[in-house]
């Protein structure tokens, strides 16, 4: 079992998490199968993986929201299970969904939170200033929420969720449904937050999002933690660089090419994704030649050729098998995804 104070510089530490459900027919489900998770003080810890995997079941447990099945965990120095209600007094929680209120302005509800978290008039109202600030949101704050953009309604979730100066701030998916611009704007957001100090649980789906923000990623899959650790370390244990081949000829095309490339001393790794080939190569620039001078011998044609460094969706292959971009890792409305 976990001491409270056994790790004082983690603000989450998580041993042996579980969760299971009654599916159909009375058959259990594991939906969190023996999670372990350290968070460090002053982090963003990003938690990836596709519709599923069990995010939201863990990141539920983490904040009060679903009883542990079994496992401890601790954050914010509470134990989650014997001490709900402090936990969540030192957390903030962002779902999917958001909570301000339409009809409030945004200053308004900031103020609301403050006082429901049992803040005084005076420090609630400096404190709403502050984020307002921090969070960019003063040519909006006086307008009701109903008049918000994507973007701007989640720069509010976030400071709703920051109201209180939490230990831990949870951000479940934040930035789906936000375009390019909205989600850039939100990312230096966030990277703000970290710089100001805040400790940050950041679930996603999106590869560049736990790329470009988190110090270090978890990616989950059927429950279990398959992969741990910095972005540029998880890339890193990928060999070489990453050759995408489309073929023109469907199946047998790819049985064909697969049986010629495979053998070569060039080639690391390989394998079949929806039609095409992926595999990797010591150098690319090298490889290239090679690789299209078999193929066009033995008049196998190509739709495109795609040649990059490796990103967490080639850690996710590597690790499961399939390519996190070809799982559904869109999640859908808060709640469905176990």
């Amino acid at each position: 079992m976990i001491k409270v104070d056994e790790h004082p510089d983690q603000v989450i530490t998580v041993r042996a998490l579980r969760k299971s459900f009654s599916g159909r027919r009375g058959k259990t489900v594991e939906a969190v199968r023996g999670v372990d998770i350290d968070v460090l003080r002053g982090e963003i810890f990003g938690f990836l993986g596709p519709n599923g995997a069990g995010k939201t079941t863990t990141l539920r447990m983490l904040t009060t929201l679903l009883p542990i099945g079994s496992g401890t965990a601790i954050v914010a120095g509470q134990d989650v299970a014997r001490e709900p209600a402090r936990v969540r007094a030192r957390i903030g929680y962002v779902s999917q969904i958001g909570g301000a209120d339409d009809l409030d302005t945004g200053r308004e509800s900031l103020l609301l939170q403050g006082r429901l978290y049992g803040g005084d008039a005076a420090s609630v109202a400096a404190r709403t200033e502050e984020l307002i600030g921090l969070l960019d949101l003063g040519d909006f704050a006086n307008r009701r929420v109903a008049t918000y953009s994507g973007g701007q309604r989640r720069r509010l979730d976030v400071a709703l969720g920051l109201v209180h100066s939490p230990h831990v701030l949870f951000l479940d998916e934040p930035s789906t449904g936000l375009d390019p611009q909205n989600r850039a704007n939100l990312w230096e957001r966030i990277e703000d937050l970290r710089a100001a100090g805040t400790t940050i649980f950041l679930t996603t789906h999106y590869l560049d999002e736990a790329d470009a923000l988190c110090d270090r990623v978890a990616i989950i899959d059927h429950g279990r933690i398959v992969a741990l650790g910095s972005p540029s370390e998880l890339k890193r244990e990928v060999a070489g660089q990453s050759v995408m081949l489309s073929l023109r000829d469907g199946a047998d095309a790819i049985t064909q090419a697969t049986a010629l490339l495979e053998p070569l001393p060039i080639v690391r790794e390989l394998s079949a994704l929806d039609g095409d080939l992926r595999l990797y190569v010591e150098d690319g620039g090298e490889a290239l030649p090679a690789l299209l001078r078999l193929l066009d011998e033995h008049h196998i044609g190509l739709h495109s050729i795609n040649l990059a460094e490796p990103t967490l969706d080639d850690v996710f292959l590597r690790y499961t098998g399939r390519s996190l971009r070809d799982t559904g890792a869109g999640e859908g409305p808060e709640g469905a995804e176990r």
